[in-house]
């Protein structure tokens, strides 16, 4: 029988290897944050500002904590998930984040399952097309969410993040040790200009992830409560080392772009195949040559990992969404598949219509979830300063204070973008 999320009250503090043994959903939603937004965004922005971008990308994660940890704070405060809490706030927000996911969902899995098959591509030994390789990853995906192996997911997020963490570290390390490439008189562009919005809006979009992951990670979160004891402690601890982890990973990959592409003269490819190769040869080129092959593998599984969990996260968000609103219960494991299968479907169908074009279709998904970005987070500020929450989960009023800056930050952002498209 599983246990509900509890709060500490008096209960004694754990120790630090109960707490991680507890880690969990944190990990999963690293896994599926550290995909377009590290390998491809960070890594970009190395590569064509150096260092310009680091404070931003720093900021921007910050500023975009508070409506992360929301999920947290309610589904542990309360034992529902925050897509629940949406409900009781009134069907209008709930609406609106099920219209936005469901754009969401098969937009951010088309751009992941794309981007899958162009590294699985890499190092298979037999040439194949990226339509059918989006196939094999996505019956894959399908495969093992129909077994019903959360457990397993859990395992695999976890250790996708210790070997690319691992590996990425020593690459960082090389390239700092062989220095920067670029010339002592090189002048890269200026990211200060009305010419590089464009860049920033997509590179803030993903980063670190959607806001609306919070309530994939509230869904896992729940789940991990019916199967063990969760405190305010230890959900905190799991999604505090994996929100730092995927912060600090932003700006290890922006560090290798920096040190090993800005002022080298190459261009990232708009093909998945092109954009892959450039991808694997930046560990190549630091780590060594050796390397290659066991990069192009890691590199797979990473955003395979992204893949499985983004496929699974907003089948799940969005099934949960329209039970509600249509006063069913919840348990309807059916009701989940055939999510799983309709994502899935017009993701690949956007699969065929950007064949050609990886970036093209990473750079979509970004846009649209910087656009939404600020939708999501009014939704979970709301939630969490209007819900009764326990004293250790309440939002303090440093908490509130930089919820107020990132909202500020987001809105102001997202006006400067319009005016930037549509005006200009």
């Amino acid at each position: 029988m599983g246990q509900s999320c509890t709060q500490d009250g008096m209960k004694p503090k754990l120790k630090m290897k109960d707490l991680f043994r507890s880690l969990g959903p944190g990990i999963m939603m690293a896994a599926a944050a550290v995909g377009g937004s590290h390998l491809v965004a960070s890594t970009k922005a190395g590569a064509i500002y150096g260092w310009e971008l680091l404070f931003l990308i720093l900021a921007v994660n910050l500023l975009k904590y508070p409506f992360f940890r929301a999920a947290v704070q309610y589904t542990v405060g309360t034992g529902d998930s925050i897509i629940q809490g949406y409900h009781k706030l009134g069907r209008g927000y709930l609406w609106v984040f099920l219209v936005l996911s469901a754009i969401s969902a098969v937009i951010n899995t088309a751009a992941l399952l794309l981007f899958s098959a162009s590294l699985l591509g890499y190092f298979l030994p037999f040439d194949l097309s990226l339509n059918v390789l989006s196939g094999i990853v996505l019956v894959t995906c399908m495969t093992i969410l129909f077994a019903g192996h959360f457990k397993a997911l859990d395992l695999l997020s976890k250790i996708i993040m210790v070997i690319l963490t691992f590996t990425t570290v020593i690459a960082l390390s090389v390239a700092f040790s062989n220095g920067s490439v670029a010339p002592v008189d090189y002048e890269g562009p200026s990211v200060w200009s009305i010419a590089s919005i464009g860049f920033l809006v997509i590179t803030m979009g993903w980063m670190p992830a959607p806001i609306e992951i919070s309530s994939i990670t509230s869904m896992w979160l729940k789940r991990q409560c019916q199967t063990q004891e969760v405190t305010a402690q230890s959900a905190l601890f799991d999604f505090n080392v994996g929100y730092i982890g995927t912060a600090l990973l932003a700006v290890v990959f922006l560090s290798l772009g920096a040190l090993v592409l800005y002022g080298s003269g190459i261009e990232f490819k708009a093909s998945g195949i092109g954009f892959s190769h450039q991808l694997v040869g930046i560990y190549a080129a630091t780590i060594g040559e050796w390397s290659r092959y066991l990069i192009a593998v890691i590199a797979f599984f990473c955003i395979f990992g992204s893949t499985i969990t983004v496929i699974d996260g907003y089948s799940r968000a969005v099934s949960e969404a329209q039970l509600l609103l249509q006063n069913k219960p919840l348990d309807q494991p059916k009701h989940y598949n055939w999510w799983v299968i309709i994502v899935s479907a017009i993701a690949m169908l956007i699969v065929t219509m950007f064949i050609s074009s990886l970036m093209g279709m990473l750079n979509f998904a970004m846009i649209m979830a910087f656009i939404t970005t600020p939708v999501f987070a009014v939704l979970n500020y709301i939630l969490v300063t209007k819900t009764e929450l326990p004293d250790e989960l309440k939002m303090g009023p440093k908490l509130k204070a930089l919820s107020i800056a990132g909202l500020i930050y987001l809105f102001g952002f997202l006006a400067i973008f319009v005016w930037w498209k549509w005006f200009i």
